[in-house]
C-alpha cells in the first residue's frame, strides 16, 4: 500500500500518458509544489456550470497554492491532467482518505456502513473544453488503480453527483457505479450519492440509525 509521502516523493508511480482520439496527449500525475501557477489558470478558466458541479472553495491563485501546499500534510491525494505539448492543466483528480460525518449518516441510511479502512470518496473536474472527448473513460483505469493503491476497495463519489448533470451520472454508472441514495443540497437542489464497490459483500451489521442525513461537504479543504 503506498502512503501519500511516498507518491509525493516518487509521482512517477502514478503517472500515466494519455491519447484522446481527436486531440493532444494527456499526461496524468500527482499534483507538485510547482504547479500553483497553472492550476490557478485551470481554477480560473472553469465556466460557471462547469463550477457549479465541482465546487471549490475558490477558484484563484490563494486557492491553487492552498492545494500545493496540502501535499501529503493531510488525507487528500490531488492528481492533475496536463495537455501535452502545451503544459495546460486541463484536469483534476481529487481521493479523500477521510470520510464527512454527513457521508457516513447518508450511506448508513442506506443501510451501507463506511469504513476509512475500505472506502474513499472520489472527485473529477475536466476543463470545459475537454469533458465529453472521451478523457474521463481513458483515466479512469488509474482511478480504479490509485484507489487499490491507496488500500481502498470501494469509491464514493465526493459530494455526490446533481441530479440534472446527466453526462456526469452516465459516465459513472458507465463506469461501474451504483445509486446509492439521494439528499438535498443547500440550495435546495438534488444530488445523488454513487458507489464504485467491485466486490460486494452483505454488511454484516448495516445499524441503518434514527437520524436523518446531512448534506454533503463538497471539496472539503484542505
Amino acid at each position: 500500500m503506498l502512503t501519500l509521502t511516498e507518491i509525493a516523493a516518487n509521482p512517477h508511480r502514478l503517472t500515466r500518458r494519455l491519447s484522446p482520439g481527436g486531440g493532444p496527449d494527456v499526461i496524468v500525475r500527482p499534483l507538485t509544489h510547482a504547479d500553483a501557477g497553472p492550476l490557478a489558470e485551470f481554477l480560473g478558466a472553469l465556466s460557471p456550470a462547469s463550477r457549479r458541479f465541482s465546487t471549490f472553495d475558490g477558484y484563484d491563485l490563494a486557492t491553487a497554492q492552498e492545494l500545493c501546499d496540502a501535499i501529503a500534510r493531510h488525507d487528500k491525494l490531488r492528481l492533475v491532467l496536463q495537455e501535452v505539448p502545451s503544459g495546460r492543466i486541463v484536469g483534476l483528480l481529487e481521493f479523500g482518505l477521510a470520510l464527512t460525518a454527513s457521508d457516513t449518516a447518508r450511506y448508513r441510511d442506506a443501510g451501507i456502513r463506511l469504513s476509512e479502512a475500505t472506502d474513499c470518496r472520489f472527485g473529477p473536474t475536466l476543463a470545459d473544453d475537454h469533458q465529453g472527448r472521451g478523457v474521463g473513460t481513458l483515466v479512469f483505469p488509474l482511478v480504479t488503480e490509485t484507489a487499490r493503491l491507496l488500500g481502498r476497495r470501494r469509491i464514493i463519489l465526493w459530494g455526490g453527483v446533481r441530479a440534472d448533470n446527466p453526462r456526469a451520472i452516465r459516465y459513472y454508472e458507465k463506469n461501474g457505479f451504483r445509486r446509492v441514495g439521494s439528499f438535498t443540497e443547500a440550495d435546495g437542489s438534488l444530488s445523488l450519492d454513487m458507489m464504485l464497490d467491485p466486490d460486494p459483500d452483505p454488511d454484516p451489521d448495516p445499524d441503518p440509525g434514527p437520524g436523518p442525513a446531512g448534506s454533503a461537504t463538497r471539496r472539503g479543504r484542505p
